[in-house]
């Protein structure tokens, strides 16, 4: 083997490099990221899944032909299919529905069974994703539940191996250590290596808003858990493999802080991370404003933006999400995510083939599109005129959009209400915006839900 290569793939989980971030207001401090997005299977979860595999091999629990099954918010399932599937096993994964269509499609390519389920179910409901992965690992010979949330091989994982790392690459001269919590197996682990080989560095906690560890933490007391959007931190329940009394200080960050924390961190140091990074970031850069003397501060980057493609760095989901601010006209036209004056909304011309129109179709994931000759609103095709126009005649798609498109429009003013729409999408058809002949946009049912719920939360 020659120097610089690796003999397969699972020899490259850990040993992740450290950056410092001198683009970020870190106060007095010096704030370090340890990228674990650059592992393997693009997380930090890599190394518990490879640790908790190794030793449940050892143990006995894993045989040969056997099935690995986990429940999981996506990368620790990724972690288990990539070294799984390169072990020859079978690999099962329930993942809550609130977790990015990426990770679902990289568990997908990997070989994993994948299963999506209900994110709003707690605890001892029978839809829980823990609870179904238990009972399907019941129900298989041979199959293996991996239970990170209760596996003592998670914290053992980065005991062993990111602790010395962190504290190797910072010349053991280090202050704090800022981590979240899904499983609480890195605080565990790296808050149990810095106890015993240097414990003046402090364990610090960010926890998203909503999630019931965070203020246990502070207070001592449960309390029921809300919703957040960050994805594999925060809980539901106390994690059973924490050790929370490592604690130091804890920070509660809200899920606008930490997506337009991670988005920062892209545009100002070059770094994508997923949201779960954004929380960390975000927990860092208060404990850093709040010192009074310089200290030297490492956190994660968890997981890979990559992930979050459809999400977090998607400008239309930010701003159905109310994440994003732009002008707004007290009318119909804030509820237009794709407003063509912005240039934003994909349109067909009449004269456009409809191939071309169902190629954009299938491009931007979605089902109409309005047809625009010189700025003016004159149809709208949807999936169902092409197919109509070429079932059965394929040559149909070098047709032109104008003789599938729908000229029956259904148009409204900026100033009509909200509540105007609903007879017009209740017969079928999209409500476009139009002024005085200006096209607007058009207002789908999924723009007025999400509009109703960001109204919802004023």
């Amino acid at each position: 083997m020659t120097a610089g290569t690796y003999p397969n793939v699972l020899e490259m989980i850990g040993n992740t490099p450290m950056v410092e971030l001198s683009h970020l207001d870190t106060s007095r401090c010096r704030l370090f990221a340890k990228l674990e997005n650059l592992n393997p299977g693009g997380s930090i979860k890599d190394r518990i899944a490879l640790k908790m595999i190794q030793m449940a091999e050892q143990e006995g629990h894993l045989k040969p032909g056997g099935t690995i099954v986990e429940a999981t918010s996506g990368n620790t399932g990724i972690g288990l299919a990539l070294i799984g599937r390169q072990k020859g096993y079978r690999v099962i994964i329930l993942i809550p529905d609130k977790m990015s269509a990426e990770k679902i499609y990289h568990l997908r390519a990997l070989g994993a069974e994948v299963t999506v389920t209900r994110s709003d179910a707690p605890p001892g409901h029978p839809d829980n994703y823990q609870d179904m992965a238990r009972r399907i690992a019941g129900e298989i010979p041979g199959a293996y539940y991996v239970y990170q949330h209760g596996n003592p091989h998670n914290p053992d994982a980065h005991e062993e191996t990111t602790g010395p790392e962190i504290w190797e690459q910072m010349d053991h001269d280090l202050d704090a250590v800022v981590c979240g919590i899904g499983t609480a197996g890195t605080i565990t682990g790296v808050g149990r290596y810095f106890k015993r080989v240097a414990p003046h560095v402090e364990m610090v906690f960010a926890d998203p808003l909503g999630s019931m560890v965070g203020p246990y933490v502070q207070t001592g007391e449960l309390q029921e858990a809300g919703q957040w959007l960050v994805e594999g931190i925060g809980e539901d329940e106390l994690p059973p493999v924490g050790d929370l009394s490592l604690i130091g200080r804890t920070y509660m960050i809200s899920d606008a802080d930490s997506l337009h924390a991670a988005r920062a961190l892209l545009k100002s140091e070059g770094i994508m991370g997923g949201s779960s990074t954004g929380t960390l970031i975000a927990g860092a850069l208060e404990y850093c404003r709040e010192q009074s003397e310089e200290k030297r501060v490492v956190t994660f980057v968890c997981d890979s933006g990559m992930k979050y493609l459809s999400k977090m760095y998607n400008d239309y989901w930010m701003i159905d999400q109310g994440f994003l601010e732009r002008e707004t006209y007290g009318n119909l036209r804030d509820l237009i995510v794709r407003r063509h004056a912005d240039q934003a909304d994909i349109t067909a011309g009449p004269d456009d083939a409809l191939m071309t129109a169902y190629t954009r179709m299938r491009l931007h994931d979605i089902s109409q599109l309005p047809v625009l000759q010189d700025g003016k609103i004159v149809g709208v095709i949807n999936e169902t005129d092409i197919l109509l126009a070429v079932l059965d005649k394929e040559e149909n798609f070098a047709h032109p959009v104008r003789d599938a498109m729908a000229t029956n429009l259904k148009t409204v003013p900026s100033s009509a209400e909200p509540r105007d729409l609903l007879p017009i999408m209740n017969e079928g058809y999209v409500p476009l915006v139009v002024d005085d002949g200006t096209y607007r946009g058009l207002v789908t049912p999924i723009d007025l839900l999400n509009y109703l719920r960001r109204k919802m939360r004023e």
